[in-house]
């Protein structure tokens, strides 16, 4: 019987190169794929946040028959007895930050909405007035 010559039975210095591009190139396309992946999964968590947040507002409207000043009169008690009689409990619990760790804007004049108030996030690139802004104007 005929054994293997010693240079066949190894990989050659190219092939292990070869095999570790393609390793390279391929984990880095799954990176990509992925990274939208969670970009767009943060993009409609923070839509559906800012519906939780519309109807915590829509809530206050009903009972305090005006908008909220600002967003914190949506867990804070107001300071005002007559208010504080109609006000009866939290609409929501407090917000903090979006998830790219903004605070949630809000304007009770509502400048694109002008029957209304805006509510946005900066959106990925944390800049106000950018395209990646979401906001109620946009969400219905």
């Amino acid at each position: 019987m005929r054994q293997p010559s010693r240079l066949s039975a190894a990989f050659t210095l190219i092939e292990v190169l070869l095999v570790l591009i393609i390793l390279v190139i391929l984990g880095s396309l799954a990176a990509n794929v992925f990274t939208g992946t969670q970009d767009q999964a943060n993009i409609k968590s923070t839509i559906i946040q800012i519906g939780f947040i519309e109807g915590a507002i829509d809530r206050y409207r009903l009972e305090m028959n005006r908008y909220p000043d600002k967003l914190t009169d949506l867990w804070e008690e107001p300071s005002d007895s007559d208010e504080a009689q109609r006000w009866g409990a939290a609409y929501m619990e407090k917000v903090d930050e979006d998830n790219w760790g903004n605070s949630y804007q809000y304007d009770s004049e509502g400048d694109k909405n002008p029957n209304k108030y805006d509510l946005w996030s900066y959106g990925p690139d944390g800049e106000d007035g950018t395209e990646d802004d979401i906001g109620n104007w946009e969400n219905g």
